[in-house]
């Protein structure tokens, strides 16, 4: 018997379909069946979207970085 391989995908494809999960203008399975997919990995990548979502603000932000162009008296 021969394996099956597992797809793997893209991170840029995961945001893509967890981002038109949770717009929720379509459902799972329609979702799925559009892009070729298990619902249920549509389901688990919205999640994953929403639960780490909140990180992304969570970052410090430093000063600015100093303009190389910027005129060295106006600073």
């Amino acid at each position: 018997m021969s394996e099956k391989q597992r797809k793997s995908f893209t991170a840029q494809f995961k945001a893509k379909v967890a981002l038109e999960a949770i717009r929720g203008e379509k459902t799972l399975n329609e979702i799925g069946r559009e892009f070729g997919i298990h619902p249920n990995l549509v389901g688990q990548w919205k999640r994953e979207v929403q639960e780490h979502a909140a990180g992304l603000f969570e970052a410090k932000r430093g000063p600015k970085p100093a303009d190389p162009l910027a005129d060295p008296e106006k600073l």
